[in-house]
């Protein structure tokens, strides 16, 4: 399955779900409404504690031309739609945004995040 995943600033949440989403063998992406610069360092960091490297991904900007090449387009909530209301994602898991949290903060998410994939 061709899976996007978008959030806003496309470092944290949608970086582990595009980890965990690959690992499982679907073609996937995310991108975010406001990008930041980059995968946070946290987030990198919860997700090699299980052997997943989401070092080498890039936050990029949300392109609505290209949604109709996925086959599932779904939002990791807190803000999406406010910073992007034409976004019509598939999914919306209105997940919390650990970013400038610890790595508790960033655990927690990351659980979460695999649980979800896990069931796609």
């Amino acid at each position: 399955m061709r899976v996007l995943f978008v959030c806003v600033g496309n470092t944290c949440r949608s970086q582990m779900a595009e980890g965990f989403a690959r690992g499982a063998g679907h073609e996937t992406a995310s991108a975010g409404t406001s990008p930041g610069s980059g995968v946070a360092a946290k987030a990198v960091e919860v997700m090699a504690e299980l052997g997943i490297d989401v070092s080498g991904q890039s936050s990029d900007l949300l392109d609505l031309a290209t949604l109709n090449n996925w086959d599932m387009v779904i939002s990791m909530g807190c803000g999406v739609e406010a910073t992007c209301p034409a976004l019509k994602a598939d999914l919306d898991w209105g997940l919390d945004d650990p970013f400038g949290q610890g790595l508790d903060s960033y655990r927690k998410t990351r659980d979460l995040i695999q649980n979800l994939v896990n069931e796609l």
